[in-house]
């Protein structure tokens, strides 16, 4: 069996343990028919219904009509996601991390070991650049990427710009009348206002994801510790419920009759230009939102087969390539992947902090 076929490769992938992430995971889930067979996706999304009243008639009248809920339907071409890494014949004489000095493994031995390593490399990679997406979709109401043509991290670029608004500003932001490090903050009133932000347009509010220092400041509050009290917040406990990938629960308020969690998230990635270790989550923002608010879209991937030198297109949310030179084999892994609110503004943010 030929371990660089792109089928084949494609079901080493769908075997192997996928890579979780808690925004992405969480608040960008994947369902069956948002998988897209063309490298167009069709996003769609509209406002939360629920709101309009049935209307009143005479009774010779019989009945009124009514137009049903209008919505927005674009077609829009994903960014391409794709890694690449080659190996050659001094890849597969070196040994491997890990191994003995004077390993009898061979190289051919070596070829499916690194196959996979990289593989798996580039999924987690992959997975980075998804949580990326997610936490700027969640917090800007869109994302701009750089789109490389050559070298990773150079200053050469375009960008790739996304938004999912159509005003001057973005709409779903909250803007505190006092910050939270202020003497005079009401931080219960500010999450009670980000609440009706959604609740008033039929959007769910059922948590708040509060940055590193929000978080810290928001815990500080006397108030705020006298009702996690009465709600069983134990502070030698605290009570956390763990998530995946470095994200907790504080713990459980209630904002004027909203039931909210406290989340945490101490995810980073490095930044491609400065090679800084950053946050997913802003230290100073918050995000009140619910599950499922958005969904994960992908759209097709189209490359050349070494095998028949045509192509072909693949459906999924990872597509690996091999190409074979005089001297060196090349992996790509890609992928098209678009994250798109499920209905206008299901996130709400703010910055809490100076």
């Amino acid at each position: 069996m030929d371990i660089y076929k792109t089928k084949t490769m494609l079901a080493a992938i769908k075997q192997m343990a996928p890579v979780t992430s808690f925004l992405r995971d969480r608040y960008f889930p994947t369902g069956s028919g948002d998988l897209f067979p063309t490298e167009e996706v069709l996003v769609e999304y509209k406002d939360a219904t629920g709101r309009k009243m049935a209307p009143v008639v005479l009774p010779r009248k019989g009945s009124i009509f009514v137009e049903r809920t209008g919505y927005t339907t674009n077609k829009m071409v994903p960014p391409l996601v794709a890694p690449s890494r080659s190996l050659t014949i001094d890849d597969l004489n070196r040994k491997g991390f890990g191994e003995s000095l004077y390993s009898d493994r061979t190289p051919e031995q070596r070829q499916a070991e690194i196959l996979l390593e990289d593989l798996t490399e580039f999924d987690e990679m992959h997975t980075n650049r998804e949580e990326y997406i997610a936490a700027q979709c969640m917090f800007n109401n869109g994302y701009t990427l750089r789109q490389y043509s050559d070298k990773y991290g150079g200053s050469e670029y375009i960008e790739y710009e996304m938004r999912f608004y159509d005003e001057a500003a973005n709409p779903a932001v909250y803007i505190p009348g006092v910050k939270w490090n202020g003497s005079t903050s009401d931080k219960l009133y500010d999450l009670f206002l980000m609440i009706r932000m959604l609740t008033t347009k039929g959007n769910a509010a059922t948590e708040v994801l509060l940055g590193s220092d929000a978080a810290t400041e928001f815990l500080k509050d006397a108030t705020i510790q006298k009702l996690l009290d009465l709600n069983n917040y134990r502070i030698g406990q605290i009570d956390p419920v763990e998530l995946p990938q470095g994200a907790a629960r504080l713990g459980r308020i209630n904002v004027r009759g909203h039931i909210i969690d406290l989340l945490t998230y101490d995810g980073t990635y490095e930044d491609e230009l400065t090679g800084a270790i950053t946050p997913y989550l802003p230290a100073k923002q918050i995000c009140v939102t619910a599950p499922a608010a958005g969904r994960g879209l992908y759209g097709a991937v189209s490359q050349i087969e070494q095998s028949d030198g045509q192509f072909h297109t693949y459906l999924g949310r990872r597509v690996p390539r091999y190409w074979a030179e005089k001297n060196a084999r090349e992996l790509t892994v890609s992928s098209r992947p678009l994250f798109i609110p499920k209905t206008k503004n299901p996130f709400i943010t703010a910055t809490v902090l100076d």
